[in-house]
């Protein structure tokens, strides 16, 4: 196997300050893959994971990475250096580019269909994409591939611009160059993409005939016999003559793309990888991350996303009644040792609270070659012992916290990790018609109303506060729908003394983050929020025991 030049992670000069709410969420799919944040890796482990196939769990013949490979590959194949057009875009998920026989098969639909619940707003589909092929490719012992993010979903479909197996040599020379590699770099991205996956019999039956294999259900004809990880066998197989690649040795001699692309610099390149597993690694890490920045004229895209080393992620800060809950974890990257982490937290007297974290849980990326360590900020018990959120005074509020591993302090460089208390959720909010609470009598369903409390501190003076809930727009990307929160007629006082309540009545199950716009700066809470977590005000809860009493009394509405 080839040796991987894998970090033992050492703590440098981060690429960004922690919070910053895009970087944040693209680094916590880039690296928190298994676990706390993402969960796409779960999609691939084990690498021949299929979640398409047949309901008894029987074998297809091919795996969900290789699918991811192919759709990042045929998005960005209609990219046009000549006019800066197309590109990795998203544009695959269009129904007009999926029907074109150039994308034939369901490998893109599927492939789709997972990355979706990872979308958000600072996360694209196209970001998705080329995060899922890294996923797949280093999770399934691949190189480590630099990612950039910031990438945006196209608004319609590109043009035709994959290259198909019939095609001639010429042509795909002249497709290559369009998207703008080389001829050499062709040769490579094709044995690089060809280390996973095959040609399906059902799409392509004029290349892969029924197979009749009894582990291989949807007749996949692989590229390699290891067609589900990555090695450089795709290069050695083809040297040696052995090769089954059905671009390759195909019985219909026209659609042998492989061997006319893989033979056009007399086996150079091939031989060269088949002879040096690290030459292979090094060069496919290399042409992926060319592969995944290949993007439309006027989109930039970020520096290199990589992981903090002291991250906070899930933080919420709530006022409860007369005291601010904070919550939330630290992750401490590629690190599995027991520490002591204490938090540190600044507040607006100058003063500093420590408290000792609890070891939360552990996660990985990269197929278990990087470990996390995860901390919690536990405080005092709930009511049923387990830990609960940090106390903290209202008045002081909090502006920052810090943290010390093994009494090393971690402040990004001085400047800690800003925590804004000007604007915060308030468990005041309730529901005014609970989801069993008809309001005529007869206990019938009917649609949830409530509530949201929001506790702006005295003297911050907001310009606008309003609730932000992701949607779709027309093209099927994720936007910000604002709904702005009325300032009140006359200040509400909060339980706290230094906040005032500003309340908004709803009647949906959205999941809201709240957006505040403070000296022309505008913000969101990380924390989302929804109906369907509150508990009734307290005369919802007693509309809700006469209706219970008036059910029991009519002899409907129990066992």
């Amino acid at each position: 196997m080839f040796a991987l030049a894998l970090f033992a992670y050492v703590a440098t000069a981060s690429a960004y300050v922690w919070p910053s709410p895009k970087l944040d969420a693209l680094e916590a799919q880039r690296w928190d893959q298994d676990d706390t944040i993402s969960g796409v890796a779960s999609f691939v482990q084990p690498c021949s994971f299929f979640n398409f196939g047949p309901a008894d769990g029987s074998e297809t013949g091919r795996a969900n990475g290789p699918d991811w490979i192919r759709t990042a590959y045929h998005d960005m194949a209609t990219h046009n250096g000549d006019d800066g057009t197309g590109g990795l875009d998203a544009s695959i998920r269009f129904e007009e580019e999926q029907s074109r026989p150039e994308n034939a098969g369901t490998g893109f639909q599927n492939t789709l269909a997972v990355f979706v619940s990872f979308t958000s707003r600072h996360v694209s589909m196209a970001d998705m994409i080329a995060i899922g092929a890294i996923t797949a490719i280093e999770n399934c012992n691949g190189p480590q591939i630099a990612f950039r993010g910031g990438r945006v979903d196209a608004d319609a479909p590109n043009p035709p611009g994959v290259p198909e197996p019939e095609q001639d040599l010429s042509s795909h020379i002249a497709s290559f160059a369009r998207q703008g590699f080389t001829q050499t770099e062709m040769i490579s991205l094709i044995a690089c993409g060809h280390s996973f996956g095959g040609v399906e019999h059902k799409p392509f039956p004029q290349i892969v005939p029924e197979l009749n294999e009894a582990n291989n259900s949807l007749s996949v004809a692989h590229f390699d016999t290891t067609f589900s990880v990555f090695d450089n066998n795709v290069a050695t197989e083809y040297i040696a003559g052995t090769t089954q690649n059905p671009l390759v040795v195909g019985a219909n001699d026209t659609t042998n793309s492989d061997k006319r692309i893989f033979a056009s610099d007399n086996n150079a390149t091939m031989l060269s990888f088949a002879k040096s597993p690290d030459l292979f690694a090094s060069t496919c890490a290399t042409m992926f991350a060319r592969m995944l920045d290949t993007v439309p004229s006027g989109v930039e895209l970020t520096d290199v996303i990589d992981p903090l080393p002291i991250k906070p992620a899930s933080v919420a800060l709530v006022l409860d009644g007369d005291k601010l809950k904070f919550s939330g974890l630290v992750r401490l990257f590629n690190d599995t040792a027991d520490r002591t982490v204490q938090i540190l937290l600044d507040d607006r007297n100058g003063s500093t609270t420590t408290a000792t974290l609890a070891n939360d849980h552990s996660s990985s990326a990269m197929g278990g070659r990087v470990q996390s360590t995860w901390y919690a900020f536990n405080g005092t018990s709930n009511d049923d012992g387990t830990p609960g959120a940090l106390s903290l005074d209202p008045a002081a509020g909090i502006t920052r916290m810090r943290f010390t591993v093994d009494g090393k302090l971690e402040d990004q460089g001085g400047v800690g990790f800003a925590v804004q208390d000007g604007v915060v959720f308030s468990r005041s909010s309730c529901l005014t018609v609970a989801p069993a609470d008809g309001g005529d009598g007869s206990g019938s369903d009917s649609p949830i109303a409530g509530r949201f409390d929001i506790a702006v501190r005295n003297g911050v003076n907001p310009a606008r506060v309003f609730l932000e809930q992701e949607v779709q727009d027309s093209v099927n990307r994720t936007v910000v729908k604002e709904t702005d929160v009325p300032p009140p007629a006359q200040p509400a006082a909060a339980s706290a003394s230094s906040y005032s309540i500003w309340s908004i009545d709803l009647k949906d199950t959205n999941r809201y983050t709240i957006g505040a716009e403070i000296d022309g700066a505008q913000f969101s809470t990380i924390d989302t929020h929804s109906l369907t977590d509150l508990a009734p005000c307290e005369g919802a809860k007693r509309r809700r025991r006469r209706l219970e009493h008036k059910r029991k009394s009519h002899g409907y509405g129990g066992a």
